[in-house]
């Protein structure tokens, strides 16, 4: 398959899709957004003062995989997860989720 690169649309997407997997395993769901705040990076996650977690990802000109990438990474360290805890769950997200944002 060749190079496919997320745009808003497929990153809403993915954000939903993501978001009910998430919920479906009693995990901590942050918000998503895009692009980060700090000019150059591709991703930032912050905490929020009212509590979770805010995860910026920068969507235009990536691959939808990376995108998805740094939106699984934002799961991982919103729910603090390590070594092969944080292994699992990014390959069980990735995996759950991945059909749906190429078809997006």
């Amino acid at each position: 398959m060749g190079l496919v690169h997320a745009s808003s649309i497929s990153f809403s997407a993915v954000a939903r899709v993501l978001a009910a997997e998430v919920r479906r395993h009693g995990l901590e769901l942050p918000s998503f957004s895009s692009p980060p705040r700090v000019a150059g990076a591709r991703r930032t996650i912050r905490r929020l003062h009212g509590g979770g977690f805010m995860v910026s990802v920068q969507v235009r000109g990536r691959p939808v995989d990376a995108v998805l990438g740094d939106m699984i990474d934002g799961v991982v360290a919103a729910n603090g997860l390590h070594g092969r805890e944080a292994e699992g769950w990014r390959l069980a997200l990735r995996a759950a989720v991945l059909p749906e944002a190429m078809a997006a």
